[in-house]
């Protein structure tokens, strides 16, 4: 039963990343299997390369970071930037914020009660429109 269930999975995914417009290669198939088999989350291409080590997956640093860009570019994960040095990788797509846990390290999203942003309230500059609004509150433990 175990068998059949992957099958699924992987067949759900290939066709995922069929219609984003990318191939599944097998590198591509195995690291969307690891981001999107347990719900929303966020992370880093370090975390997501360690994952991949730990279930036995070969795959470079190099290729976990240019698939998650390419999973990106085609709308299937969101990038939060949160300093020059650290950027997450959420597979939540939909309108929401985050919170940034500075002694963590962790980002988490807040909950719908939280900001309510209205891109609309923006005038960007001639020739340009907003994509999308991000707001990360940068939260420490007292």
């Amino acid at each position: 039963m175990r068998k059949k269930i992957r099958e699924t999975t992987n067949d759900s995914l290939s066709l995922r990343l069929r219609l984003a417009g990318l191939r599944p290669t097998r590198q591509r198939s195995e690291l969307a299997n690891l981001l999107f088999r347990n719900g929303d989350r966020h992370l880093t291409a370090e975390i997501l390369h360690a994952e991949a080590m730990a279930e036995g997956i070969k795959v470079s640093l190099a290729t976990v970071y240019n698939t998650l860009h390419q999973f990106t570019q085609a709308g299937l994960l969101r990038q939060v930037v949160v300093d020059a040095t650290r950027s997450y990788f959420d597979t939540n797509m939909g309108d929401h914020q985050h919170f940034y846990c500075e002694d963590e390290g962790a980002l988490m999203d807040i909950p719908d009660s939280g900001i309510m942003v209205d891109a609309s309230r923006f005038v960007p500059p001639a020739g340009t429109t907003v994509q999308r609004v991000d707001v990360v509150v940068r939260v420490k433990h007292s």
